[in-house]
């Protein structure tokens, strides 16, 4: 720690960290007093550790039977304390830190509100590797892109003509910090409620984007008629477009 007054920056690792993670995010990685992770793989982890020795994993927060909400609120004050004790924090955040990431926002909104200097810089998200490996420019019929507990509860309207994302599928309907076997259930539930906003025979895939360099992501394609859907892993974003490039059925 500085003599310094605090400062918060949140940084993005990409999802593959050997190949994305950019040179505005090293430096502040590297220049930080404290750097806090929160990430969805060793190697990533390994990574951030060697580039800073005063690294440490957030992973202990989250509980089985925790509620995310609560973790989440925990995770920013340990944060947002470290900076306000007058430590360069840098929060180091798995994919892009404000895609679908509360801890990454209610971070930033802390330390604006202690008027501590803050900022988030920019990172390849899982969204950015699904537009790539599938083949889709949102700029065509446009982008439904939702939570999927959200859109589980809210069951807003479908325009068929757009690309359909459900991020954190695999965590369907789940308040803790794990996946139980209740998400198979809600899962298709959610596949028979698509069904019926679509034309008969239209294609889903499951998503998973590749961590490793060299590693081909995880598809897992599927037909909305289908009378047993497939169970999304906990990583998983469920996509509906008609621009996907077809590929094999299961597991291509």
């Amino acid at each position: 720690m500085t003599d310094r007054g605090g400062s918060l920056t949140v940084v993005g690792t990409g999802i593959d960290s050997t190949t994305q993670l950019t040179p505005g995010a090293r430096a502040a990685i590297e220049a930080a007093d404290v750097v806090f992770y929160l990430l969805a793989d060793a190697v990533s982890a390994l990574r951030v550790e060697a580039l800073n020795p005063e690294a440490r994993s957030l992973d202990g927060f989250y509980a089985p039977d925790k509620e995310r909400s609560v973790t989440y609120a925990e995770i920013v004050e340990a944060i947002s304390s470290e900076a306000a004790r007058g430590a360069r924090v840098c929060a180091a955040l798995y994919g892009h830190p404000g895609v679908y990431s509360a801890v990454g926002h209610d971070a930033v909104r802390r330390g604006e509100a202690a008027g501590l200097p803050t900022r988030m810089l920019p990172a390849v998200s899982a969204l950015d590797c699904l537009f790539a490996d599938l083949g889709i420019d949102p700029g065509r019929g446009g982008l439904q892109a939702y939570e999927a507990s959200s859109f589980f509860e809210t069951r807003p309207t479908v325009d068929q003509g757009a690309t359909l994302l459900l991020l954190q599928v695999g965590m369907l309907g789940e308040q803790g910090g794990a996946q139980t076997g209740a998400v198979a259930g809600r899962f298709a539930e959610l596949v028979e409620f698509l069904r019926r906003q679509y034309d008969s025979g239209r294609e889903a895939v499951l998503y998973e984007a590749s961590a490793y360099p060299g590693v081909t992501p995880k598809l897992e394609r599927f037909s909305l008629d289908d009378s047993k859907p497939p169970t999304p892993s906990i990583l998983a974003t469920l996509c509906i477009s008609a621009q996907a490039r077809q590929g094999q059925r299961r597991g291509s």
